[in-house]
């Protein structure tokens, strides 16, 4: 069904707070608006990105001297799984409505515009915070080559992040392209390294084998906790940097505005996530374990530079020197690609709450090139926060902000299977099958995790609405499921074509 007029189509929803009608739903229209310059290549390495963090190289070390090498390995275990059934339902619903703004466009349409203010207000400060933490590190990172004040790396830093995403949305997708290839370069090598070690190939000639998981053991008793309880503890321990390591994963979906053929990219980059996980993350902490005891004193510093690593440690002590540098090279361009990558998301979370009158109609205000440039200018003043490290006092309150938002991956995780669920349930009370869908998930059911201070604030905004605005949960025969379903079929895609060869065996981004 189409609206009148293209205004109609890009700004649907009137000041009334009653739930969408076909009337009034937005047409994909907003595409056209915004430049597709992020390919299947870019799409599938930024998801790769978003899975390989910092924290794989810095702190998995800290994870296996609190919960022990089969603890940790539990734990990423654990999370990946989880993460991996979230990540494949915001793919779902973005391959049916793929607009820019990720599950704040699917709340406003399968449950609640009060729920889709809550939500994109949640993310938008959360993003907002984490993007002068991001850029923080990366100035804490050249302080192990050079030190000098870290308020000008945070300019030098911040600027780069800006200008990129003020230029076309294709050199973002190139640059995460080449950051993510070099984070894989850099896992291989350093697993690569571990197995020579482990075989006693090290110039010290020590062989290690699987000795660590013997003495002091697979498992660690967390706080000195005697007996299970204790070595519980130290598995539920590593859940919260696990959850770190993965956090914003779902950020490929926020993107989907600006992806060439959505519908089959997106979905294709979700699937391979947990492949991705066994393969980088749960190899790498397993030949961690073969170089490094639990027990290891050093595994507790925290210097936020490469002298943390485990690799680093282990390769030291057998005389290897290059690593500490190379290590900290690539982490640093892991640090601002991640920076730069939350200040991209944010901009389209500020885009997508204008498109559906949650926020100031300017932020919809796009450049030339179809870059929304005053959401990205608004997002961008975020990187003045990281100057509060310059000074002692204001480092205390910085650091509480950055704890503010600790709990916001779990709700935002939250959110999206509420979301999904109710999309699902929907089909199921209006007699639409999967299959009609442009692209269905693998899983039969969805888990989802909760935590508790931003459950709070979301509360807070997600009911604020509601008696602000009156607005009500959108009835599951009233969900708009049809008009999108019709929507995806009379916009098809171009198949991509099918590679042989070698390209066959490609599971991680091909």
């Amino acid at each position: 069904m189409q609206s009148a007029k293209k205004d109609d189509k890009l700004n649907f929803h009137a000041n009334d707070a009653s739930p969408a009608t076909p009337g009034q739903l937005i047409d994909l229209d907003e595409r056209r608006i915004l430049k597709q310059g992020l390919k299947q290549r870019h799409i599938q390495m930024i998801a790769f990105a978003g899975t390989i963090g910092t924290g794989l190289f810095l702190s998995s070390g800290q994870v296996i001297a609190s919960a022990g090498p089969a603890g940790a390995i539990m734990g990423y275990s654990i999370v990946g799984i989880l993460v991996s059934g979230m990540l494949v339902s915001i793919a779902e619903l973005s391959a049916l409505v793929p607009l820019s703004g990720g599950i704040i466009r699917h709340a406003e349409y399968f449950v609640d515009p009060a729920l889709s203010f809550a939500q994109g207000w949640n993310i938008a400060y959360a993003y907002f915070i984490s993007i002068a933490g991001e850029i923080v590190a990366a100035a804490v990172l050249v302080g192990f080559w050079i030190k000098l004040n870290s308020a000008i790396w945070i300019t030098i830093f911040g600027g780069l992040a800006v200008i990129c995403n003020l230029s076309l949305v294709r050199i973002y997708g190139e640059l995460e392209l080449s950051f993510a290839v070099l984070k894989i370069l850099l896992i291989i090598g350093l697993n690569l390294m571990a197995l020579v070690l482990v075989c006693g190939g090290g110039p010290a000639g020590k062989v290690h084998g699987a000795q660590y998981w013997h003495n002091p053991g697979p498992f660690v008793q967390y706080l000195n906790i005697p007996g299970r309880l204790g070595q519980f503890l130290g598995v539920w321990s590593s859940f919260t940097p696990a959850v770190y390591s993965f956090a914003s994963v779902e950020n490929v979906t926020i993107l989907a505005g600006e992806t060439q053929n959505p519908r089959q990219n997106i979905p294709k980059a979700a699937k391979r996530i947990l492949a991705r996980v066994v393969i980088f993350y749960i190899i790498t902490i397993l030949m961690i374990t073969f170089i490094v005891p639990s027990n290891d004193p050093d595994l507790l510093k925290s210097t936020g530079t490469a002298a943390q690593s485990p690799f680093v440690l282990s390769a030291q002590r057998a005389g290897i020197k290059i690593l500490p540098s190379i290590i900290n090279a690539v982490v640093l361009t892991s640090a601002w690609s991640s920076g730069n990558s939350i200040l991209m998301g944010g901009s389209r979370v500020l885009f997508g709450l204008a498109q559906e009158r949650h926020a100031p109609s300017m932020l919809k205000r796009v450049s030339r090139w179809g870059v929304p440039y005053v959401a990205v200018s608004i997002m961008s003043l975020s990187v003045c926060l990281g100057y509060l490290t310059s000074n002692s006092a204001a480092t205390i309150v910085f650091t509480w902000l950055q704890d503010l938002i600790a709990a916001y991956n779990y709700v935002a995780w939250m959110v999206i299977c509420v979301v999904y669920l109710r999309f699902y349930y929907a089909m199921q009370k209006q007699g639409i099958t999967r299959d009609e869908l442009p692209w269905k998930a693998p899983w039969s059911t969805q888990t989802f995790i909760s935590s508790y201070l931003d459950i709070a604030i979301l509360a807070a905004l997600y009911f604020g609405y509601k008696f602000w605005r009156k607005s009500r949960i959108i009835p599951l025969d009233e969900v708009p499921l049809r008009y999108y379903i019709d929507q995806a079929r009379q916009n098809q895609e171009p198949s991509l074509s099918r590679k042989g060869g070698w390209h066959r065996l490609n599971i991680l981004w091909g």
